[in-house]
């Protein structure tokens, strides 16, 4: 039995990979969308914040006290903390948020 294997044939196999491949590539770009776009928004941002941080600005680092910075020396913060201003040194990065005064 002779096979015909001319110009207009198709190898068997060849469209099966790419559709074996398609859920493959489809959660991959899923995942990027969903999971690490995303992260690198919020890592954007808070690179942001903590090179944006000033003297006087209140904050609240990842431990979750409160204060003011009254000095900043490379990545080294210094903030006042409670009514008897007790100073307390923290690393840049250990900062979680500036908080906003609004004005009633």
């Amino acid at each position: 039995m002779l096979l015909n294997v001319g110009a207009g044939a198709v190898e068997p196999g060849a469209g099966g990979l790419l559709v074996s491949l398609l859920p493959i590539i489809l959660m991959v770009a899923v995942f990027y969308f969903i999971v690490i776009r995303p992260q690198r928004k919020r890592d954007k941002e808070n690179r942001e914040m903590l090179a944006s941080l000033t003297v006087g600005d209140n904050i609240t680092t990842i431990g979750g006290i409160c204060g003011k910075i009254t000095s900043i020396r490379e990545d080294i913060i210094i903030i006042e903390v409670g009514a008897d201003k007790v100073k307390l040194v923290f690393e840049r990065w250990a900062v979680r948020s500036v908080d906003k005064i609004t004005a009633d």
